[in-house]
């Protein structure tokens, strides 16, 4: 009996075999009479089924690459180096490393600080002060932190990543830029300073045709929580073009927010129609700040320093009352939810260049304490802000240092709504993984990482204060491997 049982079991597991292997044939077949008559790819026709994985091993080296075969170093855009100090700063680990640093000091671009011969004593320990913006405004900004939260807006990135950022904002003093997607619920919620930026379309504050409404841009500013309005020009990742949203991302909630129809992209115009020129766009910085009474500035990426030469210039002639209250530069390797290749990779000057090149022009018009400047653009670690500094830059902000904050792993999904930590998608599967109650601390621990980092920095080269250092104060590695100070590339 137990012998023919046996029997049974070997002889119905053998006919499941049977069958499976006669499925996977079926299916070998018809996807190699598919493959081979297809005519719109040459792989897949001349090598049927086995050219499949040529598709399949090349959506999963990005994967590979970055966890098994590139160095901590080498990845792009970001590396492993850099992501792994922001996720460690976040836990609010201690930032004491052992042995050696495993930096290459001998790559030209290289920032390297220029250390006090006296220090400071510790007791003496450099530390920021806040610094005013718009003081001809009828409501100044007294902003308290040296580094904040660049725009990201609600639509781009998660309700539950914009209310961790919120909060975690909030929490680490920092102001949070709404990104040009207008104002939501989640933004106010966290109870943090807010930099209202109005992009080309102008959203939340725009009318029926698209237009800016004066009283809906009142409402915004009503709101105390909103400290200052950035007027979006142009952003690095895509200079000369506007915003993309895809439809898959606008829900009926961002799309009243927004001002949208559903089932369709949302494309903002390249540049804001009523600005032809550095004369009218002084003139709606100065109606936008009137109507408002809140420090304005724009945003924008530095193409040619002869048309920053003309702005200053036009600002000198005009009176320091119709300049800017802050300029943001961004810089071309900035980045994006979606962008045009060609924009991302090859328009607008590196932040690296731009800063120098604009705060100098800045200086030298008299306009230092008129116009403030805020760096932004792939700055995510102490080195990156205290180089700003150092170039003359105000303020920082940082993005994907953020988002890196809340968990961000670079899987490169951020126009797709497939984003796996929940940051850029809008599917409740993968935003239930991301908990704000669980990330605000992260968000906050990264901003007060950097800043207590970028004051380690300062007291070591012998400053009172992150916005004493100067060109002077860090060097920059050449390509035969030498050093030569800031200052000696870009005078000030």
């Amino acid at each position: 009996m137990f012998s023919s049982l046996s029997m049974s079991v070997f002889e119905g597991l053998a006919l499941a075999l049977i069958i499976s292997l006669g499925v996977v044939i079926a299916v070998l077949v018809i996807l190699f009479v598919i493959d081979r008559t297809q005519t719109h790819d040459a792989i897949r026709r001349n090598y049927p089924v086995v050219g499949r994985f040529r598709y399949v091993f090349s959506s999963l080296g990005e994967f590979f690459r970055q966890y098994f075969f590139a160095m901590d170093r080498e990845e792009l855009p970001f590396n492993r180096a850099q992501r792994e100090w922001v996720k460690h700063a976040a836990g609010g680990g201690g930032s004491t490393i052992a042995f050696g640093s495993t930096r290459n000091l001998s790559v030209p671009g290289t920032p390297i600080f220029t250390n006090a011969a006296f220090p400071p004593l510790d007791n003496q320990f450099a530390c920021t002060d806040p610094l005013i913006i718009g003081e001809g405004a009828r409501t100044p900004y007294l902003a308290p932190s040296i580094f904040n939260l660049s725009g990201m807006s609600y639509g781009a990135i998660s309700k539950p990543a914009v209310q961790a950022l919120s909060k975690g904002c909030a929490k680490a003093g920092i102001w949070m830029n709404t990104g040009e997607g207008g104002l939501s619920p989640y933004h106010l919620e966290g109870g943090c300073d807010l930099v209202f930026q109005m992009g080309t379309a102008k959203y939340g504050v725009r009318d029926a045709d698209g237009n800016l409404d004066d009283n809906e841009l009142r409402k915004v500013a009503a709101h105390d929580q909103v400290k200052m309005i950035e007027i979006k020009l142009a952003q690095g990742a895509k200079p000369g073009k506007g915003g993309i949203l895809p439809a898959a991302k606008i829900s009926a909630e961002i799309a009243d927010i927004r001002g949208l129809p559903r089932g369709k992209d949302g494309i903002s115009p390249n540049r804001h129609a009523e600005v032809d020129d550095w004369n009218d766009l002084l003139d709606f910085i100065v109606h936008v700040r009137g109507v408002t009474g809140l420090p304005t500035g724009i945003k924008t990426v530095m193409g040619s320093e002869k048309a920053f030469a003309e702005f200053f210039d036009t600002i000198v002639e005009r009176g320091a009352d119709t300049a800017p209250d802050f300029i943001t530069l961004d810089g071309g390797e900035g980045g994006t939810g979606a962008a045009p290749m060609p924009l991302m990779d090859l328009v607008g000057v590196s932040i690296r260049e731009a800063l120098p090149r604009v705060s100098a022009m800045r200086n030298e018009r008299g306009l230092k304490d008129r116009i403030r400047i805020v760096a932004s653009g792939k700055l995510v670690n102490p080195g990156d802000i205290a180089w700003a500094l150092c170039a003359g830059a105000d303020f920082i902000t940082s993005a994907r240092g953020f988002m890196f904050s809340l968990g961000c792993i670079q899987a490169l999904k951020c126009n797709k709504n497939t984003c796996p930590t929940g940051i850029t998608t809008h599917d409740p599967r993968f935003q239930k993984g991301l908990v704000p109650s669980e990330k605000y601390d992260k968000v906050a621990a990264y901003a007060k990482g950097i800043i207590k980092e970028v004051e380690t920095i300062a007291h070591s080269v012998g400053v009172s204060e992150p916005r004493k250092m100067r060109r002077d104060h860090v060097r920059i590695v050449q390509p035969d491997g030498t050093s030569i100070p800031l200052s000696t590339l870009y005078p000030s």
